[in-house]
């Protein structure tokens, strides 16, 4: 499978991940106090934020024009499809806003890096960086290992005063991620 440019597609025959069961551990757990740099300038603390939340998690963000991390990246379940899962929260930004929750986006990628997608894309939220595997370590999240990179996989927590009280793990697709997260929003009492 040729890793195709236009990262808004997804290709028709993307490998599903599985569930290996490496987000169980998750449910119900309290985020640990870590501020994490956001791609607004400000630094955020999961474990800190009152109110409700929805965190989206991916390994990576392409850049137009620039090769895949690795050429066979479509073939990685799982790894395809960061810039639709993002779009589709971009989508559906007023309607969480509407149900009083913030939206962030989490990855590896380095801040500098990460504010080139918000850029890109004009979105109302903020992309979080965990490069240094603070985050990933003290959760012990799901991640792979691509390149000599270690990325995280794709999931997403719906948070409620600091404690992860739905997990979606493997996303998949990630194009429909946004869509799923709303409606579990809209199940929990706030």
């Amino acid at each position: 499978m040729a890793t195709i440019n236009n990262l808004d597609l997804l290709p028709d025959n993307l490998p599903a991940p599985r569930d290996d069961g490496a987000a169980d551990h998750l449910r119900a757990r309290s985020l640990p106090p870590l501020a994490l740099p956001a791609t607004d300038g400000s630094m955020v603390d999961l474990s800190a934020l009152s109110g409700r939340s929805v965190v989206f998690i991916y390994p990576r963000t392409g850049q137009p024009g620039v090769p895949a991390l690795v050429e066979y990246w479509n073939e990685i379940a799982g790894a395809r499809g960061c810039t639709p899962q993002t779009k589709g929260y971009q989508a559906l930004a007023g309607e969480f806003q509407a149900l009083g929750c913030r939206i962030f986006g989490l990855s590896t990628q380095s801040r500098a890096y990460q504010q080139e997608l918000v850029a890109r894309l004009g979105l109302p939220f903020p992309i979080l960086s965990d490069e240094r595997l603070q985050l990933a370590r003290a959760l012990s999240l799901p991640t792979l290992e691509v390149a000599g990179q270690t990325l995280l996989k794709r999931m997403s927590w719906l948070v409620q005063d600091g404690r992860i009280v739905r997990v979606r793990y493997p996303v998949f697709p990630p194009d429909g991620n946004a869509a799923e997260m709303l409606a579990w929003l809209r199940q929990e009492p706030a």
